[in-house]
């Protein structure tokens, strides 16, 4: 019938034994990663929000520096989530800056800020050379 099976009963008995401890073994690790898969779905599901803002702290003092955006992604390690009213209060304050790369102070509708945390812009003038004017051909 199957001539590729060993023709005596104790040597198929054997191989038996041997596949079913291989379907055992293949079983559990099916079993083992859907409980994988399943709770690392329920952790994607169930991940909490991430806050709204962020005010990132000083690593000797522990003291407020910055304010981020609660999905920014230029925070430091040392941080503490805070609400939209402290956020304002900080950067109304003056006691820490907004970041430059979120902006927390034009989400915030803070207006009057962002002369004072964004850097200015530079001129074109340069020490020596007179200002440019007209077109480019003088801009040398």
């Amino acid at each position: 019938m199957f001539d590729d099976l060993p023709p005596d009963l104790a040597r198929l008995d054997a191989l038996r034994v041997w596949h079913a401890l291989w379907l055992e073994r293949i079983d559990r690790k099916i079993a083992y990663l859907r409980q994988r898969e399943a709770e690392e779905e329920h952790g994607r599901r169930n991940r909490p929000r991430p806050p709204d803002w962020i005010v990132e702290l000083s690593t000797g003092t522990g003291e407020p520096i910055q304010v981020h955006d609660g999905e920014c992604s230029m925070t430091g390690t040392r941080q503490r989530a805070i609400d939209r009213d402290e956020a304002r209060r900080l950067l109304t304050t003056g006691q820490v800056q907004a970041c430059p790369f979120c902006h927390p102070d034009t989400q915030l509708h803070i207006i009057d800020l962002a002369d004072r945390t964004r850097p200015p812009r530079r001129s074109l003038e340069r020490p020596g050379r007179p200002a440019p004017t007209g077109t480019a051909a003088t801009l040398t």
